[in-house]
């Protein structure tokens, strides 16, 4: 299961996904990435609520930081200490901007 909180203001908009990123989960948040990656310019995932991130969440990932790099920026947020591990051994923290 995957709750999706949703602020959009001013161009900006902040995702924070709660629950497992997953293969059952990651198109629901593909197309919530998508439907509101169109209209901002500033993009920040927090994911102080995301309990895993499988091989599947990291591609919607990778797909969003390239969208966003043509019309802005992405920002990822809060990964606890399992996703930033995740982070770590796959090289997304090299390509992601953590904060």
């Amino acid at each position: 299961m995957l709750q999706i909180r949703k602020t959009v203001t001013d161009g900006k908009a902040i995702l924070a996904p709660a629950g497992r990123l997953d293969t059952l989960t990651s198109p629901e948040f593909d197309l919530a990435i998508k439907e509101i990656a169109a209209n901002v310019d500033e993009l920040t995932l927090d994911l102080a609520e995301l309990e895993y991130i499988s091989s599947a969440g990291l591609r919607v990932l990778l797909t969003a930081q390239k969208a966003m790099a043509v019309r802005g920026k992405m920002t990822v947020k809060n990964p606890n200490e399992t996703v930033s591990e995740i982070f770590e051994v796959t090289g997304f923290r090299d390509i992601l901007n953590i904060e």
